[in-house]
């Protein structure tokens, strides 16, 4: 055991793009929206209308598919100046449909790593999205035996994770947050001084992103898969 971690006794883990597949489906469904649209706008500008579409309604609809869909939708009217058919609008929201319904496809390693640490430490999962769609994806993994906890966050800022440890008793320094997003999994819980692991994803939304000034001087450490963790505890 890496020094670092001796004192450890509860693991956090993040869901989307750690344990399962998930940001995969929404670069698909941009492309499809893409073409949907190609007569109103470039894929280049249509994607930049969405992201902004998406940062504009967060505070309002907050994260996941079903808010994706309405930002689709929005944008599609205004691209098209609402001349956009019904028929369209309808395949939009049926690629919305469809990312709800994608089976849950299980990263390398994740049953092996919950399965080993589920053993020595207290597991709890901590997510953000829509509670439903994430219930059922949870559900659909076959993943839920492994959690002493399951939190779905309306976000993770440095207060979600100080409340969520509040509220389990969780002392800060022997917490473990496992996650793909350094803005949401990492860097907040290196400010509230607990432990973090990035264990990086092949495709990264954009409003996950962060820059190299934000994790100037944070501690935490990187690893290429999943199961690198095992070796670190």
């Amino acid at each position: 055991m890496n020094k670092k971690y001796e004192n450890i006794k509860v693991i956090g883990f993040d869901a989307d793009d750690t344990l399962w597949v998930n940001e995969t489906y929404f670069r698909e469904a941009e492309m499809e929206v893409q073409r949907l649209l190609s007569e109103y706008e470039t894929p280049n500008k249509i994607d930049q209308e969405l992201f902004k579409m998406e940062m504009k309604n967060l505070p309002l609809y907050g994260y996941g598919v079903k808010a994706f869909i309405l930002s689709m939708v929005e944008v599609a009217l205004e691209l098209s100046n609402y001349n956009i058919s019904n028929k369209t609008i309808e395949a939009i929201l049926n690629i919305g449909k469809n990312m709800l319904g994608k089976p849950v496809e299980l990263l390398d390693g994740v049953e092996e790593v919950l399965n080993t640490l589920s053993k020595k430490y207290r597991l709890i999962l901590a997510t953000k999205g829509d509670l439903l769609d994430q219930e059922r994806k949870l559900e659909k993994s076959g993943l839920t035996r492994y959690f002493h906890h399951i939190e779905v966050l309306s976000d993770k800022q440095e207060s979600n994770y100080s409340n969520l440890l509040n509220h389990l008793d969780i002392n800060p320094s022997e917490f473990l947050m496992i996650g793909n997003s350094l803005k949401s999994d990492v860097l907040p819980l290196v400010n509230i001084k607990a432990n973090a692991v990035h264990v990086p994803f092949h495709t990264t939304w954009a409003h996950e992103e962060v820059s190299k000034k934000e994790t100037n001087g944070k501690t935490y450490r990187t690893i290429s898969g999943l199961k690198d963790v095992l070796k670190l505890l």
